[in-house]
């Protein structure tokens, strides 16, 4: 059957390009890209600030409801302790830096992980940037900071636990459902893309409930050289690729 032309004066309408609701990120390669330059590893954790801000100018204008960085592992502890405290003061900098711009974008600041192992004052300015967005609705920004998915899913499991022990929960009430509204991520929409880049192609202890069943793509790029254009071509793969969830 042939498809009948469209009126004379209108178009048909372009097909709907699929969008991740939610795109998680992580944010390899700083270290190799300052080495290739002849730079100490801090000017790399520099640039890549600045590559998280294209990323989410990048993601908010193709529609992502939700852009989660993975800053700072739980496993990152184990670096030199002048490298941790370049990455603090710079931690210290984008939140006093960017604050302002992303409340005034309507961007949400969660935090993902146990933010206060670090200083007192890096706590607080984390806490209150999260407060400050807190009722902004057009946007989520997700940092993990002192994060690692095992240690979220032992500290869901001893809160479970805990409700079962005082009576406030019956075990067979624990289901998915259960275990994923006590995660860090509670809240968030679910995770549709998890994409890392450097080439290296493991999930470093990130998001690991939530990836199964998240699209996962590793590109070459360093994360320093990570831009709008990449973000497009993540989100055209994405696009591409059909989702079944273990149907046919």
């Amino acid at each position: 059957m042939t498809a009948a032309p469209a009126s004379a004066g209108t178009r048909p309408e372009a097909p709907e390009i699929a969008v991740p609701r939610h795109v998680a990120i992580i944010m390899d390669g700083n270290g190799r890209w300052a080495n290739a330059r002849g730079l100490p590893r801090s000017a790399g954790h520099r640039a890549g600030a600045e590559a998280a801000r294209k990323a989410l100018r990048a993601a908010g204008e193709a529609g992502v409801e939700c852009l989660t960085l993975y800053a700072f592992s739980s496993e990152n502890w184990r670096r030199p302790k002048t490298e941790i405290a370049d990455l603090t003061a710079l931690l210290k900098f984008y939140v006093k830096k960017e604050l302002n711009d992303l409340h005034r974008e309507g961007i949400k600041l969660v935090i993902l992980g146990d933010h206060t192992a670090f200083e007192p004052d890096v706590a607080k300015m984390v806490d209150d940037a999260v407060a400050k967005t807190a009722g902004n609705r057009r946007m989520i920004l997700a940092i993990a900071l002192n994060y690692g998915a095992r240690a979220e899913l032992v500290g869901a499991t001893r809160r479970l636990a805990e409700q079962v022990a005082a009576g406030q929960l019956r075990p067979e009430e624990i289901d998915e459902a259960r275990i994923d509204g006590t995660l860090d991520t509670h809240g968030l929409p679910p995770l549709d893309l998890l994409l890392r880049t450097s080439g290296e192609q493991r999930l470093s202890n990130f998001l690991l409930w939530q990836a199964a069943y998240a699209e996962l793509l590793f590109v070459d790029t360093l994360w320093p050289d990570f831009d709008e254009a990449v973000m497009q071509a993540a989100l055209a793969e994405y696009a591409r690729r059909e989702r079944r969830y273990g149907g046919l």
